[in-house]
């Protein structure tokens, strides 16, 4: 096992067994089937015992001296739920096939978020290993895991994990997860996880009863903020740091996706989030390690690069600026915050050319102003979709795109983030147009159950449809059943077809421009649903977009000379485009030429 300071560890002498927990003086371990023994207490708020007959599938407990029995924070495996026994796991028994896998460079991604409870029928790392053939022919170079930390129940999203060392044992062993990723490396595949640092699951959640876990000096949405700079803060940080290094080094894992990272609040002089990413790319050495984040303040901050381009702290974010101009685009809706991206197609190409659309100025739907200047970012600094899990489980029926938006519509704007510069991300079932909800789901106990149907209720009162009857209870089962895939509808899918001859296109003709392309090389015109783009990418190479996003014909923005037209969907006729029609080209040039002159 790689050296650790927290969770179980295989010495010469047997099996030591820690837990910091400086808020008690004596702790207690508890060995299933045997009486419990003192544990020696050492520096710092340590506590640990070695037990000589111990090994992998020992399972066991902590004892606080009031007799609460708690389970290790840093558990590697919970066969009993997130209450139960932790066991013991020899992570480093597993044989890799893929032990010379350095990774994929950042601009080859094609990523494809999937939640493995709902990916396929039975819900486990092992019968998703099944899918990854589809995957691989599809286009896809890599996987974005939803979090996988020990959750309570037997369904989560994952963002109620309360045990972030231990994937959650409804999708099977740790074990089972590495022959996952093994098999994706395999196949040229990266896999990347979901990972929450900024806030506990409801249920489960021992630690603030021996370390304190939290502080009253910052708030979140979800209660006080993890205590990342108080005292006792250090440990703390550690804790989640060595999580980190934890999925790189034992699951060989290529990166991550950070939730809600906005919501870490640390006053340190070095801030988590800097620590974190410098931590983790000094644990992956050589290897390719891409760190995404998600950050509602569109904080350019995280996402500079240094004098050749590389990516000094994240690799990229989530940019939603660009899902909600393309979700209006195709479905005419302008409701709640979608009401700040509409009007015309020129905020889509601000999106398109500069990552953020809102970049310091005032946004009516937060009442605030949102973002900082992007511009100066190369494309590949931002991670495009038209759906992921947020944006459809935020709906009140978890409905997809696909559900009810005309095929026109879905085809222009998928052709568009598909073949654009920045990095597209897909949604499990995306490809073949799946219309599976999936809506926000979880399984507490009754008393949480009720107050997890209020707060949905509460905070997401301001989009339609959750003051309805019809309104679909996140915590029942059938909820949970109504959102896996059914992959017997992919065979007779016209959309898959689609999407395979855009992402090869994307892979042939747009992935090689994309290495070295810096920011600010970008410019955009619009005209009503008319849209023209050009980039200047790397080879000394521009790339073209002419779209017509709406339903009527509307006159051309542009008269292109010169170039080779890669793509076309729609089509041209007397200086007008028809509607829906999006037409890509690639043309060699010193610099930008100004759109329309």
């Amino acid at each position: 096992m790689t050296k650790m300071i927290f969770g179980p560890a295989f010495t010469e002498d047997g099996v030591l067994f820690r837990l910091w927990a400086p808020l008690h003086e004596s702790v207690s371990l508890k060995i299933e089937g045997t009486d419990p023994r003192p544990m020696q207490a050492a520096e710092d708020g340590w506590h640990q015992c070695t037990v000589a007959d111990a090994g992998p599938g020992t399972q066991y407990r902590f004892i606080l001296p009031n007799g609460l029995q708690i389970p290790d924070p840093a558990s590697r495996f919970q066969p009993q739920d997130v209450h139960g026994a932790s066991e013991v796991v020899d992570l480093a028994a597993y044989r890799w096939n893929t032990r010379e896998w350095t990774g994929r460079p950042w601009e080859e991604m094609v990523i494809y978020e999937l939640h493995i409870g709902c990916f396929t029928p039975q819900g486990t790392f092992k019968a998703a290993i099944d899918r990854l053939d589809h995957l691989r022919e599809l286009g896809v170079t890599a996987l974005q895991i939803m979090p996988l930390s020990d959750f309570p129940g037997r369904y989560n999203w994952g963002y109620d994990g309360v045990l972030p060392y231990a994937p959650d044992s409804t999708y099977g062993r740790p074990e089972d997860l590495m022959a996952l990723v093994d098999a994706a490396h395999e196949r040229s595949i990266s896999v990347f996880l979901d990972a929450v640092y900024n806030h506990f699951g409801p249920d489960g959640n021992y630690i603030p009863s021996y370390a304190p876990l939290f502080t009253d000096h910052h708030r979140t949405p979800w209660g006080h903020g993890i205590n990342y700079d108080g005292e006792g803060s250090e440990m703390i940080r550690e804790f989640f740091i060595e999580n980190a290094t934890y999925w790189i080094n034992e699951f060989r894992l290529d990166g991550f996706r950070f939730d809600a990272v906005h919501a870490i609040k640390d006053d340190s002089a070095e801030h988590l989030l800097h620590a974190l990413a410098r931590r983790v790319r000094a644990a992956a050495g050589d290897r390719h390690v891409h760190l995404i984040v998600e950050n509602e303040a569109n904080d350019s901050d995280l996402l500079k690069r240094d004098a050749d381009g590389e990516a000094r702290l994240f690799t990229a974010q989530w940019n939603d600026d660009v899902h909600h101009v393309l979700h209006i685009t195709a479905t005419g809706e302008t409701f709640g915050y979608y009401a700040d991206y509409a009007g015309d197609a020129g905020k889509l190409g601000r999106a398109l050319t500069e990552g953020f659309v809102f970049q310091g100025e005032h946004m009516p739907y937060r009442g605030r102003s949102r973002g900082r200047p992007s511009g100066h970012l190369p494309p590949t600094a931002f991670v495009s979709f038209i759906q992921n899990h947020d944006q459809i489980g935020n709906r009140a029926l978890g409905d997809r795109i696909m559900a009810s938006s005309p095929t026109d519509a879905v085809k222009a704007v998928t052709s568009i983030y598909l073949l654009a510069p920045q990095i597209p991300m897909l949604f499990m079932g995306e490809e073949w147009g799946a219309r599976e909800p999936f809506p926000f789901f979880c399984d507490f106990d009754e008393s949480l159950n009720e107050k997890v149907r209020k707060g949905r209720r509460e905070e997401l009162s301001r989009l339609p449809g959750f003051d309805s009857d019809e309104l679909l209870d996140p915590t029942a089962p059938s909820t949970f059943a109504a959102a896996k895939l059914d992959w017997s509808k992919r065979t007779s899918s016209e959309m898959l077809e689609f999407y395979r001859m855009l992402l090869d296109l994307r892979h042939q003709r747009i992935v090689p421009l994309l290495k070295g392309a810096g920011g600010g090389n970008a410019v955009s015109r619009s005209a009503g649903s008319t849209l023209v783009v050009d980039w200047a990418l790397a080879g000394d190479r521009r790339l073209h977009l002419d779209a017509n996003l709406g339903s009527e014909a509307a006159p051309l923005l542009q008269q292109r000379n010169e170039g080779e037209m890669i793509f076309r969907l729609g089509g041209s006729d007397g200086g007008k485009l028809a509607p829906w029609t999006v037409i890509w080209s690639i043309s060699k040039g010193e610099g930008m030429k100004a759109i329309g002159r």
